[in-house]
């Protein structure tokens, strides 16, 4: 019990490290990704999905990692719900849960207050519980608990052999990652500095 406390410890510490590096922890970084103005952090996330992926089939492939360890969350209703109501939190607040902690942990105010609101919605979904789970968001989708790829535990959405289509999209996620520009629109200040530089441009 006291290992596993320190493991996770040692984990968490490393991931929010990793989290802080990469702008994760940073809202600027995260609403330029989401306006399609800055997509560094987009890319980082594709590779790393794609890697830990394909990675984490090969494991299990090779005998060094059980599926029956892998812990898949039931898919219904509520979670499309949710990721909308998370989405817009996001995209409003420039914080996911995850990364909103790292940020608090780099003194950030607005972090804190974000961190705060989150543990407000989590207490009016606990007290609403009883009442939301006879309704139809906790309606089962896809079946239930399934993967992309057939892990030999649980049904997936993609028929032939798990590894191999693990490995296949783990290939096209870093392609992909690897493929984006860094951005798709260029930031209103960019065009802002090019008008202001261009005589001929009109100027608001």
């Amino acid at each position: 019990m006291i290992m596993e406390l320190i493991l996770a410890i040692v984990l968490g510490t490393a991931f929010g490290f990793v989290l802080q590096r990469i702008g994760a922890a940073d809202p600027d970084k995260i609403i330029g990704m989401l306006r399609l103005t800055d997509l560094h952090l987009m890319k980082t996330i594709l590779c790393a999905v794609g890697v830990s992926s394909g990675l984490l089939f090969l494991g299990m492939a090779a005998g060094l990692i059980d599926s029956s360890h892998l812990s898949v969350k039931e898919s219904y209703t509520g979670v499309v719900v949710g990721g909308l109501v998370l989405g817009v939190g996001w995209a409003v607040s420039g914080f996911c849960p995850g990364t909103g902690v790292v940020a608090a942990g780099t003194g950030r105010r607005d972090a804190l207050v974000f961190i705060v609101g989150g543990l407000i919605g989590a207490g009016i979904f606990t007290v609403s519980y009883v009442a939301l789970k006879e309704t139809a968001i906790f309606d089962s989708l896809l079946g239930g608990k399934s993967t992309l790829a057939d892990t030999g535990a649980y049904p997936s959405l993609l028929t032939g052999n798990g590894t191999l289509v693990a490995v296949l999209v783990a290939v096209f996620l870093i392609g992909l990652s690897i493929a984006l520009p860094l951005r798709l629109r260029k930031r209103r200040a960019d065009s802002d500095e090019k008008r202001d530089n261009n005589p001929l441009m009109p100027r608001h």
